[in-house]
């Protein structure tokens, strides 16, 4: 699949832009801080309905503006779709697809695909388990959109189970009232918790081995990368390998049996402490946790390893023509030494579309410039796009580090 074209009003830096776009490779190239990721964030967006970069969609609204629309056509095969978003600032997001009545946000999910590369993959690997948490429920979700309600029940439930265990904590009177009030949310929030981690662990499934791959791919190195599923849920003296044989209403099971283990501790602490909120995945290199231990460049391949996979993922999940998903680096090059520089590029030239920033065109790899592709010159608040035939430019900066 392709995005073709791209309209923003009043998103970000934009009070107006209208871009063509088509396959191959596409390059960004502008200083920093002009607007070159405020383009891709847009598509991503689209895709997602959530940002790589921000939590909420407040900042994606132009400053002054109670509003902004990101219009994009998405091509896939001989299909074409018109998503239409119109973001508010307190109110709900407006969401049409090819022009006809607004429809729930969900339905838009899965018409257009996207995997990002960025700087910030780094906390992947190297931050909490928040951003690793994040990482597999994305990418769940993109690939199974139903997951959607799952995630919003989930969220919803914790946040009353949460209130009443602070409110239970600081009020002794009532004390049986507020145990069945728990059962009733300990019910539900295993029911939607079990749904979650159901579709975490088939995905990690997956996703193993295409990480792996692509750590191959990226170093040429003798060491593995292994994914690891740590549940808050199972009883430590469990063996974590039997995750892998439990279906949705075995972890509902888990989740319950959970409670009951730290109810006490729960009670003291007046929070909710198993669960997929408290969940991670670990990351191995070799028979080394990541976090920690492994080098700078060694923590660049894995993060890069983990959205290649995830793009590997989506290809095996949907082998039809035109169901890849745009592959979007942003900003990543410059951050590469010219040994991944050069591997990444040959990797995501597989793709039906790449989406690139860059702040200069040196940052572009040989393998990727000695191509046609098209480039958009970027300057704060506009855009000009020009084609490049395959070029024959210098060798790639830091080529020789």
């Amino acid at each position: 699949m392709f995005v073709d074209h791209l309209s923003l009003l009043d998103f970000r830096t934009y009070a107006s832009l209208d871009l063509p776009l088509d396959r191959g490779l596409t390059v960004f190239v502008g200083p920093n801080g002009v607007g070159k990721t405020n383009v891709v964030e847009a598509i991503d967006w689209a895709a997602n309905l959530s940002s790589h970069r921000v939590a909420s969609d407040t900042p994606l609204i132009k400053t002054g503006s109670e509003r902004a629309i990101v219009r994009i056509r998405v091509r896939r095969a001989t299909q074409r779709t018109i998503l239409e978003f119109e973001l508010n600032s307190g109110r709900t997001n407006r969401v049409q697809i090819n022009r006809a009545a607004p429809v729930r946000a969900r339905e838009a999910m899965g018409i257009l695909h996207t995997v990002v590369f960025s700087p910030e993959d780094l906390t992947l690997v190297k931050g909490d388990p928040g951003h690793r948490r994040k990482f597999l429920d994305d990418l769940a979700t993109a690939m199974r959109p139903v997951l959607v309600a799952a995630r919003s029940d989930y969220e919803r439930a914790l946040k009353q189970r949460n209130a009443l265990l602070k409110s239970a904590r600081h009020s002794r009177q009532n004390a049986e009232s507020h145990r069945a009030t728990l059962a009733v949310w300990n019910e539900q929030l295993a029911r939607a918790g079990a749904a979650v981690m159901g579709a975490r662990l088939q995905l990690l499934k997956a996703l193993k081995p295409e990480v792996d791959l692509a750590y191959q791919q990226l170093t040429d190195g003798p060491k593995h990368v292994a994914l690891h599923y740590e549940c808050s849920s199972l009883d430590p003296a469990a063996d974590p390998a039997a995750l892998e044989h439990f279906s949705v209403a075995d972890l509902y099971q888990l989740m319950l049996q959970a409670f009951d283990r730290v109810e006490r501790q729960e009670q003291e602490r007046g929070i909710t402490l198993v669960g997929p909120h408290r969940d991670d995945m670990m990351i191995s290199l070799g028979d080394t946790p990541a976090k920690g231990y492994a080098s700078h460049g060694e923590t660049w391949s894995m993060a890069l390893a983990l959205r290649l996979g995830s793009w590997y993922v989506h290809v095996a999940d949907d082998p039809n023509e035109g169901a890849a998903p745009v592959l979007i680096l942003d900003d990543v090059f410059a951050e590469l030494d010219a040994r991944r520089r050069q591997k990444l590029a040959q990797l995501v030239q597989r793709a039906e579309q790449v989406l690139v920033t860059a702040a200069v065109d040196e940052d572009l790899p040989r393998a990727l410039r000695e191509n046609p592709h098209r480039v958009v010159r970027v300057s704060p608040g506009q855009v000009g796009v020009e084609d490049s035939p395959a070029d024959e430019a210098p060798p790639d900066r830091g080529e020789h580090d």
